[in-house]
């Protein structure tokens, strides 16, 4: 009776523990795809290194995600500093599930194929090569929503990398092929899901841009190599009878932060317009962290006005709270506006600027606290040479503030 008892004990014993058995990530590459409009898709590879951490490729960028969990037969993904996250059931080892931006209300279907390192699946050799500098219109002829860009582009066989410059940024690391005449390109952050895709000949090429399944509008561009875009640092003036930059804002603390306060006194100041949900701020901030721990100085000062989606001043802070932890920040920043992102509505926040062009712009101001340079928007890693000499002027500009 007790060897019967001490079987049927186990059986339950084991029974229970293969009930509560989760599922994990295996460990290895994925290529995972989102949803798009116009039944396209756009994919992007990451890498599992234990069951708690991935790696998501975009060219050269790498970006590590360290918080994983589990549930049942699901697995939640929690991106770094952005708030964009992936919910997805197991099927077998592939992924099945979505995309989630919860503030905005936006659901893009995600799939993920275990043991695929390929991102784009080709079929034809390459019948053009696009490296080199394009002039390129978005939304040609659309009132209020066509701008011009500068798309910047390298090609080994069909891969290609590179990313198109903006007046207000650009679209971060791309990667992708030129597949028989047509050329497709890929950036997935967490913020931005971007796709771009285009049918090429030798001098010019039209297509699409896609921003997730919400958003779609045409370009066209043409190869010039001597194309450029507009003097960043023109776009945003002081309006007339305006020598400074006023301002008063909530910390995470709720003690408003102004440019009078003692701790900008006499100093050279760097203001930074920004939101954490904004990829091309984040680029700015990481760089400006390192600028500003490595440049340690009684006379050198930097505050971030963000300015956030989050329909209350609690879950903004927790944004903020999240991305100075993320990246170390040191210096201030506060809410300047919540509830929304409108840049009108910004500018109004801050009315002796003409306007407020792009999240993020720069203002400088000197030890007297007069605006000295506007630099709107950031030319980031992606951009490659652009992305140093901005560093160079940067770092000629603010020593020669703190030298007068």
């Amino acid at each position: 009776m007790r060897s019967v008892f001490v079987l049927v004990l186990c059986v339950l014993i084991l029974g229970c523990q293969q009930s509560e058995t989760i599922n994990k990530l295996e460990i290895g590459f994925y290529r995972a795809t989102l949803a798009l409009q116009d039944n396209e898709v756009l994919p992007f590879n990451f890498q599992v290194t234990s069951d708690s951490t991935l790696v998501v490729f975009n060219a050269e960028e790498r970006i590590e995600v360290d918080e994983i969990t589990y549930k049942n037969d699901s697995v939640f993904i929690q991106f770094p500093v952005f708030e964009g996250y992936v919910a997805a059931a197991f099927e077998g080892k592939n992924l099945e599930g979505d995309f989630i931006k919860e503030s905005v209300g936006r659901v893009v279907p995600f799939l993920a194929e275990f043991g695929n390192e390929q991102r784009f699946l080709t079929e034809n050799e390459a019948k053009f090569n696009v490296e080199g500098i394009w002039e390129v219109v978005f939304s040609e002829g659309i009132e209020g929503d066509e701008y011009i860009a500068k798309g910047i582009f390298k090609q080994i066989g069909n891969q290609v990398t590179g990313t198109f410059r903006t007046k207000t940024g650009d679209y971060r690391f791309l990667e992708g092929v030129v597949d028989g005449t047509r050329l497709k390109l890929s950036a997935f952050d967490a913020s931005h899901a971007f796709y771009f895709t285009a049918n090429l000949n030798d001098s010019s090429m039209n297509g699409y841009f896609y921003s997730g399944n919400h958003f779609k509008e045409p370009f066209r561009a043409k190869r010039n190599p001597n194309f450029d875009l507009p003097d960043s640092n023109k776009l945003t003036v002081l309006n007339d009878g305006y020598e400074t930059l006023e301002f008063s804002f909530p910390d995470e603390t709720g003690e408003l932060v102004s440019l009078t306060d003692a701790q900008f006194k006499n100093k050279v100041v760097i203001v930074q317009v920004m939101g954490t949900w904004c990829p091309n701020c984040l680029d700015e901030s990481k760089y400006y962290t390192q600028f500003y721990n490595q440049h340690k100085s009684d006379d050198l000062a930097f505050v971030a006005l963000a300015f956030e989606y989050d329909k209350t001043p609690e879950k903004a802070f927790d944004k903020i709270k999240r991305l100075k932890e993320r990246l170390q920040i040191n210096y201030p920043v506060v809410l300047a506006q919540y509830g929304g992102i409108d840049k009108v509505e910004a500018q109004q926040k801050l009315p002796m600027l003409n306007h407020v062009l792009s999240y993020p712009t720069s203002i400088f101001i000197d030890k007297q606290g007069k605006v000295r340079k506007i630099h709107t928007g950031f030319n980031g890693p992606a951009t490659g040479d652009k992305f140093v000499e901005f560093k160079k002027e940067f770092e000629g500009f603010v020593a020669a503030l703190l030298a007068e």
